[in-house]
């Protein structure tokens, strides 16, 4: 069986989200206690006991959702027969390190580098986004052109499109949308235009970032957000990662890819069912299903 593991992005989070795997073994309170070193704060007090206001500080969601989803990826052994990968946006970087191919350590300074530079990037140029639902791409992306200064950002599913634009821009585009005939037009509560050409100062800091990272090459294709293509080639893998702050999530390209290219069975690591959800609006007759830890004596 062919299995893809799939990683999700900012937007899983919820509160109590690490009580499970903070308990679970003393190898894994260790790795833990050892992501609070790094973070120089107590993530794991925020991933057990944490309110969703706290959680969703970008500078907590995203390592949050690094650190639970590569813990539990390492208790499951994936990389023994993971076929291929794919992470929604921060994913990406989960699902390199769940298999190896960047040390765990290393991919959570990564993460917190890149939350910090997106974080600058939102202070400096208040933006924001929208979530449409029941337009087609094209007619969201028409839009787009027509108001200015908004992006598509995230295409997750047929006919849901989420945009990033400054805040005027996105005010326009929740109204115009709603007159072409969306079912939801909806601002959500994040305070940037994520995979936007408005997060370019913090593309350019993260590109330092990423070059310091030692990568391997991965054990199976990872299927990357900028281009939907597959690829194991360390210097692709560098140049995609870097891109992707200022392009587009092409998560409905993603998957439809891996269908074509033979994988019916889908495994998401992580916290949430987000991802569950999506695939299983872009595709009919497939496996998909969330994660189960091997019991730790088996480990």
């Amino acid at each position: 069986m062919k299995v893809v593991y799939l990683f999700p992005g900012q937007g899983s989070q919820f509160s109590g989200m690490g009580r499970e795997l903070s308990s679970y073994s003393e190898d894994l309170r260790q790795k833990f206690a050892r992501a609070d070193e790094i973070v120089g704060y107590s993530l794991t007090a925020l991933m057990c006991n944490g309110t969703d206001m706290e959680l969703k500080q970008t500078s907590v969601t995203q390592p949050a959702i690094y650190v639970h989803s590569v813990l539990l990826a390492q208790t499951m052994n994936i990389s023994k027969d993971a076929a291929a990968i794919a992470g929604h946006s921060l994913g990406e970087i989960s699902a390199l390190a769940a298999i190896g191919s960047i040390d765990w350590e290393d991919g959570l300074r990564l993460v917190l580098a890149r939350a910090r530079a997106m974080q600058e990037a939102c202070d400096a140029t208040p933006s924001a986004m929208a979530a449409i639902v029941g337009l087609e791409d094209a007619e969201v992306e028409h839009l787009c052109q027509k108001i200015g200064d908004v992006w598509p950002a995230n295409y997750n599913s047929p006919n849901q499109l989420v945009v990033s634009g400054s805040c005027k821009g996105i005010e326009k585009m929740a109204v115009a949308a709603k007159e072409a005939g969306a079912k939801i037009a909806q601002i959500l509560p994040v305070n940037g235009a994520f995979h936007s050409p408005l997060m370019e100062s913090a593309r350019a800091k993260l590109a330092e970032a990423i070059n310091n990272t030692e990568i391997r090459p991965p054990v199976c294709s990872i299927y990357q957000n900028v281009s939907a293509e597959p690829t194991v080639d360390v210097g692709v893998i560098r140049e995609r990662l870097i891109q992707q702050l200022t392009s587009p999530v092409y998560w409905t390209q993603i998957v439809r890819n891996l269908h074509q290219d033979g994988f019916t069975h889908y495994i998401e690591i992580g916290p949430g069912k987000v991802l569950q959800g999506l695939v299983k609006r872009i595709l009919r007759n497939v496996s998909v299903t969330g994660h189960q830890m091997i019991p730790p004596q088996l480990t």
